[in-house]
């Protein structure tokens, strides 16, 4: 071709001043690639050699462009026409063209064409569905590459234009075509799962542009929400739980806990069981896991049962004077009521859990009850005693009958906590604790109630009418005395004479009691 170029010149220099001149010559085209284009040049009159030039580079003589496939040379040569066909224009087109009449040394005008090359396909990294977890922020990039002008893309989701994408673009190789990148960020509120969204790339060449979408796939832990029914529910019952689960990815395996203990045999969402007092206080847990993780969430179940000791109540032996302090724990379901009472008494001492008697006296000795009573439900009792530590108390028939002549006896009945360390029977001259002194025995027998000690005379005899008998009895706390006179069975009633206990275990309800 170089020697071609020369011989244009030499021409061109040889005939200066032809009087042919172009009736038609090609003007600046823009075409879309892939389209056709005709490029006029048309010399009327002139029979000379005609050269088509591309950015200066001479395509071929005449009509002979064998060296360009899709190039051809058309129009009636008769006429002059030296038309330029370009089929299926290329990137390699977008250039200056030139027609040239050798002979007539004259050239047209460069025409620049414009080749204009759509996008490729947009394409969206991630896409069709782009995973991301619940509260991330969604980071999308679409690429059009390849496009001549640059690809203008912009974001689409609901038919809106979204705002706020970052753009770039990258000059190719060829230095005529470019790629161009859009990134748009998206926060957490902005986002919902299952939603579209259109990347859509348009140049020149594309006009109405090209769409590429992507699915959002919002993935979470499972959201959980456990329902129990029926409730409340007597004990006893059936329950059933069911553990509704929203979960994107699926749900791997459920866990039910009790109390924190697993329970076997169950791996679905629901769980069906027989209630009793311990759902109460137990929470039934259901854990839901998928490949993020688990959650868990535990409920109680409203059982409705009867009073149940939590801590047995204890007996107490305390000192006189002294404060008694009974703790009596129940639970029950709905909310119970409690009583202390003492037993024999109707008097209320306590409604609560803790009954405290202050400052104990002999008389508060005794059994006390502690009743719990869930309405409608059930009720449940327990007793305790109360020892109180003190002097001996002694009550027995200041005047007791015997037959004269036959065998007498006379009792002394002796309340003591702790028990008496000593007891002895006086009159006269004599003291006797135990065993047999003449006509004298002395036995002493324990009981439930307290220590009954007895006098034995072998023959009663007038003098045994005159004497005076003392009962003692010691413990560590202090000491009892009581005077006890014979009387001949059968003499008038009105001259038996008791003596009245100083104190009853069944009168605190008539003193002042201290409750907590």
């Amino acid at each position: 071709m170089s020697d071609g170029v020369g011989l244009i010149s030499l021409l061109f220099f040889a005939l200066p001043g032809s009087s042919a001149v172009f009736t038609q010559e090609p003007t600046d085209l823009v075409v879309v690639a892939g389209q056709p284009v005709t490029l006029p040049c048309s010399i009327p009159g002139y029979h000379g050699m005609v050269l088509w030039l591309r950015d200066g580079m001479a395509l071929g003589v005449n009509r002979d462009l064998s060296g360009y496939p899709r190039y051809d040379i058309v129009g009636d040569h008769s006429k002059g026409e030296y038309h330029l066909l370009i089929q299926r224009t290329e990137i390699q087109d977008d250039a200056f063209f030139e027609c040239q009449a050798i002979q007539a040394a004259i050239r047209s005008r460069p025409a620049h064409l414009t080749v204009l090359v759509p996008p490729d396909d947009p394409v969206i990294v991630g896409a069709p569905v782009v995973s991301l977890r619940a509260g991330d922020y969604l980071n999308l990039t679409c690429h059009a590459d390849n496009a001549k002008p640059a690809a203008s893309i912009i974001w689409i989701h609901n038919g809106l234009v979204l705002s706020g994408a970052i753009y770039s673009k990258t000059l190719l190789r060829d230095g005529k075509r470019e790629s161009t990148a859009s990134t748009l960020y998206l926060s957490p509120s902005n986002i919902e799962s299952g939603q579209q969204i259109t990347c859509r790339a348009s140049n020149k060449a594309a006009p109405n542009g090209k769409d590429a979408s992507v699915t959002i796939d919002i993935q979470h832990l499972p959201i959980v929400n456990l329902t129990v029914e029926p409730q409340p529910v007597l004990e006893g019952n059936l329950v059933k739980f069911h553990c509704a689960t929203k979960a994107n990815p699926p749900v791997i395996y459920y866990r039910w806990a009790k109390g924190g203990n697993v329970i076997p045999d169950v791996s679905g969402d629901t769980y069906e069981v027989l209630v009793d007092h311990s759902f109460f206080t137990e929470p039934v847990s259901c854990e839901v896991t998928n490949t993020l993780g688990s959650t868990n969430i535990s409920r109680n179940v409203d059982v409705y049962f009867g009073p149940r000791m939590g801590a047995e109540p204890q007996s107490l032996q305390v000192d006189l004077g002294s404060d008694a302090v009974f703790k009596c724990a129940w639970t029950g379901n709905p909310s119970l009521t409690i009583v202390w009472m003492k037993r024999g008494s109707g008097v209320v001492l306590s409604n609560k859990s803790t009954l405290t008697l202050k400052a104990v006296k002999q008389e508060d000795a005794g059994k006390y009850v502690c009743r719990a009573v869930v309405p409608r439900v059930g009720a449940g009792e327990r007793e305790v005693s109360l020892t109180v530590n003190g002097p001996p108390t002694i009550s027995s028939t200041q005047t007791q009958q015997v037959l004269y002549g036959e065998k007498g006896q006379i009792k002394c009945f002796i309340r003591s906590t702790p028990p008496p360390d000593r007891i002895a029977w006086s009159w006269k001259e004599t003291v006797l604790e135990s065993g047999t002194s003449g006509r004298y025995t002395v036995e002493t027998v324990s009981t439930e109630e307290g220590v009954i000690s007895t006098l034995t005379m072998s023959n009663i005899v007038p003098a045994d009418f005159q004497t005076i008998y003392n009962c003692t009895a010691w413990n560590s706390f202090g000491s009892d005395t009581e005077i006890i006179r014979l009387k001949e069975q059968g003499e008038e009633e009105g001259e038996d004479v008791k003596r009245q206990p100083a104190r009853s275990e069944n009168n605190r309800g008539s003193d002042p009691v201290h409750c907590s």
